[in-house]
C-alpha cells in the first residue's frame, strides 16, 4: 500500500465502487483553500473536468460557501483536444489567486506522509458549529483559463430550504441531487473522510486496482454540500490558513450513510430519532447558520438579512417613522412590527406583547412634562377612556377630535378649542405637550382621589434572633438605614417606624417628645395587639434625634441574644395593623425560617425525593394560605411588602415571596449571609430601595387599538379587574410584562396603537396621571418582524411565562417547553433565510 501523495507506479489505487463512467485517472495535487460567499448560478466553480489521461496543475482552490447551480461540484468538460503530454504549459491566461497577504504553498511531489490540517475552529465572536462536509483536494481540476480572482465577500449565514419547497423556478441554479451528480474522482490514493453527519464516518471499502465508475451518490444534497461518494483515501494537500478557509474535519467513526433514511439525511448534522432532552438537543444542533465552502460570489447582501435588535438600541428607520412615540425605556414591543394575520403569528413562535416600565428614569436631557388642565379638566375619549395623545386627530374645524384607539368622534371642550391650520393641525400645536410627545404627566383633578394623598411611609420589620446578630445582618441594615435617612423621597411628610421580633415581639415608641425611644415587649402571639398606635408611626424630621439613637443602639441591644426563634407570621400581622391607616412600604428582613405562631413554616425542602416528581411544583408554591390572604389585604390598604431573606439554612422563598408578589414588591435573597462577604451588596440594593422615586397607591391599564387584545398579565401586582394592575408602591425598577394575542384572523388597520395610564401619589403629595402612547405598524413579512424585534423584551417575556409555568410543572418540562419553543423560531427565521437565498439565485 502506497503512501498518501506518493505515485503508484503500477496503477492508481482505488477503492471498491461500482461502474459509471469514470473521469481522468490523472496524477493531483491539492491546493489551497479560499473562503468566502455563497454562489449561484453557472460559474459557480472555476474547475473543468479533464478527459481521460489530462494532466492537473496546481492551483489554488477557493471554498467560499454554498455552491449552487449546474456546476456546483467544479466540474466542466474540457476540450477533447487537451492531452496530457507534460511538456504542454499550463494556459496562459491562468493566473493564481491572490488573497492578502497569504501565500501558496505546493505540495510535495512524493511525500512520505500525508499533511495533516490544522483543526477547524470558529472566527474570534461567533459561535462553534460542526463544519459541513467537504471535498478533499484530490477531486479537484485545475483551473480554466479563464479564472481570475475574484475580491473577498463574507460569508452569510444561511440555513436549508424548507421542506416544503420542492420545485425551483425556472432558471434557478441548484446543486445536483443525489441521483444525478455530475462527480467523480480519479488520482491517487485517499484518506478516508469523513461522514456528513457529524459522529458517524464512512467505513473505506477494499481497495481495487482499476479505477471504477462513479455511482451516482446516495445523499440528499443541501446548500453548499457535498454528495460524498464511498469512503476512499486522500492525498497531502496545503491549505491556505486563514479565517474561514478550508480545513478537512477530523474523522470520526460511524455507521455507513446507507444506514438512514432518506428523511434522516434531509439536513446537516442529523442523526436517528432521539426522544426527550437528547433528541431536542440534536434539533437543536440542526439549526446551524454558518457558512460553509461554495464559490467566490455572493448573490445575497448579508445587511438585507432579518436580524433583532441588538441590547436596548432602537431602529433609527423605526424612530424615523414614528417620532412621537414614547421612549423605549416605558414601553418596548417583543416587535415593533404586529402580524397583520393569526397564520404570521403561528410562525412567530416567539411571544408576542410588551413590557412595561412606566417610571423608567428619563433619558439624559429629557423629563416627562408634567400638564395641568385646571379649566378643562383632562381631555379624554369619553367611550374608552384613552387619554388625549399625539395620535389623535382634529376634525371639524378644531371641534371635534377622533380617538386612535376606538376611532370615535368626541366633542372638544370651549377652554380647550383652537382653529387647524392648512394641513388640519391646530395652531397652537407646539404649546401643547400632550399633542407632540408620547410620555406625558397630568396633574390628577380631585375626582381622582378615593382619599387626601398619602405620604410617604417607611416601615421595617427586623429580625433579631442569633443568627441575625451574628450574621452581621442586624448592624449592617441599622448602618444603611441611618446613612439613607436624610435622602428619603417626600421630606417633609415621611413617616418611619419600627418593629423587632424573635420569639417575642418588641415595639418602639419614637415620638418626637422623648430623648430616648422606648420598647415595648409583647410576648402574646396568639392574640396580638399594638401598644400605643399612635406612636410607632413617627414624621421622620420631627423625630429624627430619637430615631437615630435607635439606630445607633439597635445592634447592641441584642448582642447577647442567643434566641433561636421567630414569630415571624404575628410580627408581620402586627406590622399591617400600624400601617393600615396610612399604607406605605413595609421592609421585612427575615434570617430564621419562621418558628411561632401563625404563618409558622416547616423543612419541606429536605425531601430529594420530591424532585422530579409531579410533587415538585408544589414546592414552589406558597404553603401557608396566611401569606396569601395577608398579601390581598396589604393591597387593599396600599401597603407593599419588600422581603430581605438572610439565612444559612432551608429559606421558604416561595411563601415569603408571595408577600412581595401580589403587593407590587420585591424579594433580596442572600443565602448564607456573612456581612465580611457581603455587606456591599445589602448596603446598595437597601440604599437604592430606600432613595430611589417611588409612587404611592397607584393603579395602571394598558389600552391597545383594535383587533388586538392583551390575554395575560405578568410581575408582582394584584389584578383587580380584568386589566386594571393594583400597584402599592412603585418605582422606577419595576417593570409588567403584557402577553397579547390578535381579535381577528386579519387585521384590516395598518396602525395599532398602545396607551399606558398610571394613576399614582407621586411622594410630593401631589395626584398625578402618566401617560405613555406609542404606535406600530401592521406588516405581512416575517423578515419586518424579525428586523424590528427587541430581544431585550423577549427575553423578559420568555422568562416571565418560564416561571409562571414552573408553579404547576416540573422544572424539566419547562425549560423543555422553552427550547422547544426557541427551536422552532430558529427553524422558521433559517428557513426564512434559506427561502430568500433560493429565489435571490434565479
Amino acid at each position: 500500500m502506497k503512501t498518501m501523495g506518493t505515485e503508484n507506479s503500477n496503477g492508481p489505487n482505488f477503492p471498491q465502487r461500482p461502474a459509471a463512467p469514470p473521469f481522468a485517472a490523472a496524477s493531483q495535487s491539492a491546493t489551497p483553500f479560499l473562503s468566502s460567499g455563497p454562489v449561484v448560478g453557472s460559474e459557480a466553480s472555476a474547475f473543468r473536468a479533464m478527459p481521460p489521461g489530462a494532466t492537473q496543475t496546481a492551483g489554488p482552490f477557493v471554498s467560499s460557501g454554498p455552491v449552487l447551480g449546474s456546476e456546483a461540484f467544479g466540474v466542466r468538460p474540457m476540450q477533447s483536444g487537451r492531452s496530457n503530454d507534460p511538456s504542454m504549459p499550463p494556459p496562459s491566461s491562468y493566473v493564481p489567486p491572490q488573497v492578502g497577504s497569504f501565500q501558496h504553498f505546493p505540495m510535495p511531489q512524493f511525500s512520505s506522509t500525508a499533511s495533516v490540517p490544522p483543526p477547524r475552529t470558529s472566527p474570534p465572536g461567533q459561535p462553534f458549529s460542526s463544519p459541513p462536509f467537504r471535498p478533499p483536494g484530490s477531486h479537484i481540476s485545475s483551473p480554466p483559463a479563464s479564472f481570475n480572482p475574484q475580491p473577498r465577500t463574507p460569508s452569510v449565514p444561511m440555513g436549508f430550504p424548507p421542506k416544503s419547497i420542492n420545485h425551483m423556478p425556472p432558471g434557478m441554479n441548484v446543486p445536483p441531487t443525489s441521483t444525478d451528480s455530475p462527480f467523480s474522482t480519479s488520482g491517487p490514493t485517499l484518506q478516508p473522510l469523513q461522514s456528513a453527519f457529524p459522529g458517524h464516518s464512512i467505513r473505506p471499502s477494499n481497495a481495487v486496482s482499476q479505477p471504477p465508475p462513479v455511482q451516482s451518490s446516495p445523499f440528499v444534497a443541501h446548500p453548499g454540500g457535498y454528495a460524498p461518494p464511498p469512503s476512499q483515501p486522500a492525498t497531502s494537500a496545503s491549505f491556505l490558513a486563514q479565517r474561514g478557509g478550508y480545513v478537512t474535519p477530523p474523522s470520526v467513526a460511524a455507521p455507513p450513510a446507507a444506514a438512514y433514511s432518506k428523511e434522516q439525511l434531509q439536513h446537516q448534522g442529523s442523526r436517528p430519532v432521539m426522544g426527550g432532552v437528547q433528541g431536542l438537543t440534536e434539533d437543536f444542533n440542526s439549526l446551524s447558520l454558518a457558512s460553509v465552502p461554495g464559490s467566490l460570489e455572493s448573490v445575497l447582501d448579508s445587511k438585507a438579512l432579518a436580524r433583532p435588535l441588538e441590547g436596548d438600541v432602537e431602529p433609527k428607520a423605526f424612530s424615523d417613522m414614528y417620532p412621537m412615540n414614547c421612549n423605549s425605556r416605558y414601553l418596548r414591543l417583543t416587535t415593533s412590527a404586529i402580524p397583520n394575520s393569526q397564520s404570521l403569528v403561528s410562525r412567530w413562535h416567539l411571544p408576542l406583547g410588551v413590557v412595561v416600565c412606566p417610571l423608567a428614569e428619563a433619558p439624559d436631557g429629557e423629563e416627562v412634562p408634567v400638564i395641568n388642565f385646571v379649566s378643562t379638566g383632562i381631555i379624554r375619549c369619553r367611550r374608552c377612556r384613552t387619554y388625549v395623545n399625539p395620535y389623535v386627530t382634529f376634525t371639524d374645524g378644531g371641534r371635534k377630535w377622533r380617538c386612535n384607539i376606538c376611532a370615535l368622534l368626541n366633542d372638544v371642550p370651549g377652554d380647550y378649542f383652537a382653529p387647524l391650520d392648512a394641513n388640519g393641525r391646530r395652531v397652537d400645536l407646539i404649546e401643547r405637550p400632550e399633542l407632540t410627545k408620547g410620555s406625558v404627566e397630568f396633574v390628577a383633578p380631585t375626582e381622582y382621589m378615593v382619599r387626601p394623598p398619602m405620604p410617604p411611609l417607611y416601615f421595617f420589620l427586623i429580625d433579631v434572633s442569633i443568627s441575625a446578630v451574628r450574621s452581621g445582618m442586624l448592624e449592617v441594615v441599622a448602618e444603611t438605614i441611618k446613612s439613607c435617612l436624610d435622602r428619603l423621597p417626600g421630606y417633609p411628610r415621611t413617616q418611619i417606624g419600627f418593629i423587632t421580633f424573635d420569639s417575642t415581639l418588641h415595639f418602639y415608641n419614637i415620638k418626637s417628645s422623648l430623648a430616648q425611644p422606648q420598647m415595648m415587649v409583647v410576648s402574646d402571639l396568639d392574640d396580638i395587639f399594638v401598644p400605643l398606635p399612635d406612636d410607632l408611626l413617627v414624621n421622620l424630621s420631627e423625630s429624627r434625634s430619637v430615631v437615630d439613637a435607635f439606630l445607633d443602639s439597635l445592634p447592641s441591644m441584642f448582642q447577647d441574644n442567643v434566641n433561636v426563634e421567630s414569630a415571624f407570621g404575628p410580627a408581620f400581622k402586627a406590622a399591617f395593623m400600624v400601617m393600615s391607616q396610612l399604607g406605605g412600604k413595609l421592609l421585612i428582613f427575615q434570617n430564621t425560617l419562621p418558628s411561632l405562631g401563625i404563618g409558622r413554616l416547616r423543612l419541606r425542602g429536605d425531601d430529594i425525593h420530591v424532585y422530579g416528581t409531579d410533587k415538585e411544583h408544589a414546592l414552589r408554591i406558597s404553603e401557608d394560605p396566611f401569606y396569601k390572604q395577608m398579601a390581598a389585604d396589604c393591597t387593599k390598604y396600599q401597603i407593599a411588602v419588600n422581603v430581605y431573606a438572610f439565612s444559612d439554612k432551608y429559606t421558604d422563598i416561595a411563601s415569603l415571596g408571595t408577600l412581595a408578589k401580589y403587593t407590587g414588591g420585591q424579594v433580596y435573597y442572600y443565602p448564607s449571609f456573612q456581612s465580611s462577604t457581603q455587606k456591599d451588596k445589602l448596603r446598595h440594593e437597601l440604599a437604592r430601595d430606600l432613595m430611589r422615586e417611588t409612587a404611592w397607591e397607584a393603579v395602571m391599564r394598558i389600552r391597545c387599538g383594535k383587533g388586538v387584545k392583551f390575554t395575560s398579565y405578568h410581575g408582582n401586582f394584584m389584578l383587580r379587574s380584568t386589566d386594571l394592575l393594583a400597584l402599592p408602591a412603585v418605582d422606577c425598577d419595576k417593570a409588567y410584562a403584557m402577553e397579547m394575542s390578535l381579535e381577528e384572523t386579519l387585521l384590516t388597520n395598518q396602525i395599532v396603537y398602545f396607551q399606558v395610564a398610571l394613576l399614582y401619589t407621586a411622594s410630593c403629595g401631589e395626584r398625578r396621571i402618566r401617560v405613555h402612547t406609542a404606535a406600530a405598524p401592521v406588516v405581512a413579512d416575517l423578515g419586518e418582524m424579525y428586523r424590528q424585534a427587541d430581544t431585550g423584551a423577549i427575553v423578559s417575556l420568555l422568562c416571565r411565562l418560564a416561571i409562571e409555568r414552573t408553579l404547576s410543572y416540573k422544572l424539566e418540562e419547562t425549560r423543555n417547553s422553552v427550547l422547544q419553543r426557541i427551536v422552532k423560531a430558529l427553524r422558521e427565521y433559517r428557513n426564512l433565510y434559506a427561502c430568500s437565498i433560493a429565489w435571490q439565485g434565479g
